[in-house]
């Protein structure tokens, strides 16, 4: 089979999920209506957060992290189907392959730091402000970034490094590893066995401190002698449940399992999951469930917006 040039001046041809819908308008007016939603919650967040200096510095970066992640591929995917020019260059397809690996890594291991900082806050209430000094606290933000864009850069760059075949199309909502590989001319077996390894380093560690440390908050919370107590536990840890459950099934069915057990379109579905339904949710089913966050939204409202006069 003949090879395409697979260079800066080359280009591929994402053949997203709207193109493969049976109403692609409607599903073109969702993803719009998500990715507002996602840009709004999460934007708001941002704000309260940084304005008021008792929120968690990790609480600000999972928002930031969401922002970014969404906006790397949802605007591209909604004006391509709007103008039905679905090309992106290699160079593109590389920079949107290393954006879409180091937010999301990130965000699979800054979950992990979160659910240990749930743990120390129920379980060692006394001692949180000394296990979650200001330096762990920035080394947890600082951790995630340096490992995912490390980690991001290197499968980038050996992913990319391959020749391609005549066949541009990408049967993808973006330029992610496993459908890249299906274009290559190359055997790629033992690269993909290391994307494997990868994935399942990237996603069992930080699952296993999760599981870990929520089973200890539950042995803490029903022991717990106050009712009011137990129960704003159970609920601020099981909206963090509902956020870990949906990225890390999405992660896993994407990066760990075989390929031979999805198809593209099943690929496609889950992508639009990850990329654009659970930025839009997490703000909604955690952050702002949070009565931390409100409170805080609240005073803020309350000093920056003037009360409207009465006309009576």
């Amino acid at each position: 089979m003949g090879l395409w040039n697979s260079t800066l001046g080359s280009g591929f041809i994402l053949m997203g999920i709207l193109n493969d819908s049976g109403s692609p308008e409607l599903l073109c007016a969702t993803i719009a209506v998500l990715y507002m939603l996602a840009l709004t919650s999460n934007g708001l967040l941002l704000l309260v957060i940084t304005m008021d200096a008792r929120l968690h510095v990790p609480m600000r970066q999972l928002s930031l992290m969401d922002l970014l992640f969404t906006s790397v591929v949802t605007p591209k995917a909604l004006v391509d189907f709007l103008h039905q020019e679905n090309t992106i260059s290699f160079g593109g397809c590389a920079l949107q392959m290393f954006l879409a690996l180091t937010l999301g890594g990130a965000e699979d291991l800054l979950l992990a730091f979160m659910a240990y900082d749930r743990y120390v806050a129920i379980c060692h209430p006394l001692n949180y402000m000394v296990l979650m000094s200001p330096r762990v606290c920035c080394l947890m933000v600082a951790t995630p970034w340096i490992l995912a864009s490390l980690n991001a850069l290197g499968h980038t760059l050996y992913t990319m490094h391959f020749p391609f075949c005549m066949s541009q199309e990408i049967r993808h909502l973006l330029c992610e590893i496993p459908p890249l590989l299906k274009l290559a001319c190359a055997d790629t077996s033992r690269y993909e066995l290391m994307v494997y390894v990868t994935g399942v380093t990237f996603l069992l560690p930080p699952l296993c401190v999760i599981v870990a440390s929520y089973m200890l908050i539950l042995f803490t919370v029903l022991h717990m002698s106050s009712n009011e107590g137990r129960q704003k536990a159970l609920v601020t840890c099981s909206s963090h449940l509902t956020v870990v459950g949906m990225f890390y099934g999405a992660a896993t069915f994407m990066y760990v399992l075989p390929s031979s057990f999805h198809s593209p379109k099943q690929d496609n579905i889950i992508s639009v999951f990850y990329t654009i339904v659970t930025p839009a949710l997490n703000p909604l089913i955690y952050s702002l469930r949070n009565k931390e966050v409100m409170g805080a939204l609240r005073r803020i409202l309350g000093k920056y917006m003037l009360p409207t006069p009465s006309i009576f």
